[in-house]
This record gives C-alpha cells, sequence and structure tokens, in this order.
C-alpha cells in the first residue's frame, strides 16, 4: 500500500496506495473537523487549493449529526461529495481534552458531551464502529493522549493500554471491514505510538504496536505543550523502530518550521488546525513570513498578499481589500483568508516534495525554516 520512491537525507518520498486514490507523501491533510472546512470551504475548493486529503473528526460527527445519520446518508464521501481520500481521527485527543469531563478505565472512557452534558462512552470498539459508519479511507486507532509533562509511572501505564486497545480495535475492524453492510470494507488502520516525552517509553511502545502489521503508524501526544525540542528528539528517538515499508503520521503538527523539521527527521503525514484558524483571525503565511493582515500599514496596500502565490485570494485581491474585510467583520474575510493559508499549506508539501525529488531537501530546508517562521 506505501511504496517508498526515494530518500534524500532521513526525509521520504511516497506513494499511499487506497481505495479512494493514490496520496503522494509528504502531505498535509488540511482539517475538516465536522466534514466542513470552517472558513466557508467546500470540497470543490479543497480541490481548487491542492489538497489530497481531508480529516474529519470521529467524536464530534458522533455528537453532530450522528454517525448513523452519516452512514444512511451515504457515508463521508458522498455526505459531502468529496471523492479523495478522508482520514478519521478517533476521538482520542478531544477525550483528552474534556479532562474535567471523563472518567478513564480499561474499557474505554466516560465522558459527557460538550454540546449537552450528556453522558457517552467510548472505548475501541465504540470508536471503530463509529468511524466504519463514517466509512473513512483511513480510521485512527482509540488512544489516550496524555497531558506534558507527564508523570512517568503514569505514562508507562498508559501507554500499555493504548496497546491493549489497539489490538481490540484491530480485532473489531477485521470484523467490521467483512460486514455485508459496510460502506468501505477497504478501511484502513493507523496505530498511534504513546510514552509521554519519556525516549524510552515510546521505543518500546513502537516495538510493540509494530508488530501488528498496521496499515500506517502515527506519533501522538505531542504538541500539547513541550517545546519544539522535545518534539523533535522523540522523533528521532522512535523513527528508526517504525516501520520502513508504511507511512509515518506526526499527529496535530504545525508550523511550516516545525513541518520541515519533521520531514527532515522522516515523517510522511501531518495534519493541523492552525493554518485555518490562523487565516480566521488574520494571521496568514506567505513565502516571506507570516503576516497580520489587521496591521495599520495595510490599509491602502493594493499588492496581493504574496506575490508568488497562484491562489484564488492572491491571483484576484489586495492587502487593503483583505484588511477592510476583516474590519468589517464580512464573511468573505475567513473564506479568502482560510483558502490563502491551506493553499500555501499544500503548496509547500507540494514543494517539499519536489525538493526530495530532486536531492535539493537539505538546500530547501536552510532557505526556508527561518524565513517561513519570521512575522513581517
Amino acid at each position: 500500500m506505501f511504496k517508498l520512491i526515494k530518500k534524500d537525507g532521513n526525509a521520504r518520498r511516497g506513494e499511499f496506495h487506497t481505495v479512494h486514490g493514490v496520496i503522494q507523501t509528504p502531505v498535509f491533510m488540511n482539517v475538516g473537523t465536522a466534514a466542513a472546512i470552517k472558513g466557508g470551504l467546500d470540497a470543490f475548493d479543497l480541490k481548487e487549493i491542492g489538497c489530497q486529503v481531508e480529516l474529519s473528526n470521529t467524536y464530534h460527527l458522533h455528537l453532530r449529526p450522528g454517525d448513523e445519520v452519516v452512514k444512511a446518508l451515504g457515508g463521508l464521501h458522498k455526505f459531502m461529495n468529496w471523492d479523495r481520500p478522508i482520514l478519521t481521527d478517533s476521538g482520542g485527543f478531544q477525550v483528552f481534552s474534556l479532562a474535567k469531563l471523563r472518567k478513564i478505565k480499561e474499557e474505554g472512557v466516560y465522558f459527557s458531551s460538550h454540546i449537552d452534558g450528556r453522558r457517552i462512552f467510548m472505548g475501541p470498539e465504540e470508536s471503530m464502529q463509529i468511524q466504519s459508519n463514517l466509512a473513512s479511507t483511513i480510521a485512527m486507532a482509540f488512544d489516550e493522549c496524555v497531558e506534558n509533562p507527564c508523570e512517568k509511572d503514569y505514562a508507562k501505564a498508559s501507554s500499555e493500554m493504548t496497546v491493549r486497545w489497539l489490538k481490540r480495535c484491530k480485532a473489531e475492524m477485521q470484523r467490521l471491514n467483512a460486514l455485508e453492510d459496510t460502506i468501505n470494507p477497504h478501511q484502513m488502520l493507523f496505530a498511534i505510538n504513546q510514552g509521554s516525552t519519556y525516549p524510552d517509553l515510546r521505543i518500546e511502545n513502537m516495538k510493540q504496536i509494530a508488530e501488528l502489521d498496521l496499515d500506517g503508524y502515527a506519533i501522538g501526544g505531542l504538541a500539547v505543550g513541550e517545546p519544539s525540542e522535545v518534539m523533535y528528539s522523540i522523533i528521532e528517538a522512535v523513527e528508526p523502530y517504525a516501520p520502513v515499508n508504511k507511512p509515518r503520521y506526526l499527529m496535530g503538527v504545525g508550523t511550516p518550521e516545525n513541518i520541515i523539521e519533521a520531514v527532515y527527521r522522516g515523517v510522511d503525514f501531518f495534519d493541523c488546525v492552525m493554518p485555518s484558524r490562523n487565516a480566521r483571525h488574520g494571521t496568514l503565511f506567505t513565502s516571506n513570513g507570516i503576516v497580520n493582515i489587521n496591521n495599520a500599514k495595510y490599509e491602502r496596500d493594493d499588492t496581493p498578499l504574496d506575490p508568488k502565490c497562484s491562489c484564488h485570494t492572491c491571483r484576484n485581491f489586495s492587502k487593503g481589500y483583505l484588511r477592510h474585510l476583516f474590519k468589517a467583520n464580512e464573511i468573505l474575510a475567513l473564506r479568502l483568508a482560510v483558502i490563502h493559508n491551506l493553499y500555501f499549506y499544500n503548496k509547500l508539501l507540494a514543494d517539499i516534495r519536489n525538493a526530495i525529488d530532486n536531492n535539493k531537501f537539505d538546500e530547501f530546508r536552510r532557505e526556508n525554516i527561518e524565513k517561513l517562521s519570521q512575522r513581517i
């Protein structure tokens, strides 16, 4: 399913073959939590901006409109009219974020809905059942995401429980994929590496989950409070133990700098809400650095946001117009800003792939690592 085309140092260039199409890696997945990109983008917009994979969330879709509703309407692909790959997060991170409303046990997690407070139970089997109803291309295993910093004893017990949950996820997915009424009987399963910021726990956990021979391997529980240097050191520690012939996914990351550094360390898949969230507040990524379009200096600026960018926003509108839209609280401001930031991220990954193809990734990294992170 995963073909490693070439390497440039530790940076990997690959193709991941799925029932919904081939994914060129490294890849950034555009986050549409509730089957929609916040900011008013639809599936056709996603194609325009070069999106390869859309990511939706199990927890949120289970609550609204309900995964059984999505199944009755033909699954996520038909529901949102998207014919390319979809990855669904298991809901584990959302349960993590509900720390005051949850109770974790071996069988799963009891928690209260953030919408109406009703009690909900989700375990490995329930997460797989929901994701099967959603009929995503790739389902994520149900795990516990611990807070950083975390006591080592708790991190150890949690990572061991995550392995036990993973085995239950694998068995349940095999059962679900064999059912006659399953929409996507080719649904894939990615495991999630846990162990907080302890390299020895991370390595042992990766060794154990690698033995299960799943479709892909994610590194979870990072970008939740620890410094970037710690995140990079964990990737470096775990990478040698991840299966070479399977894609590697760093969950919830991140900035352009984070992505470039993670690719440098051998990561293939990324996702993050940050580019669309920042866009909705007027923080925009460009080839020369980060722009706050709300700044007064852009009031009479008739130039595009990024002259090197070919997105719909940069081709058609000026910085002065974008600033006006934000100041006037026009919905169009959100749409144009999100279009640009997501286009920028998809183009960034395309440029990374091209650099690896041409054995120039080190040069690309040197030229862009600081420039893309500076604030203009």
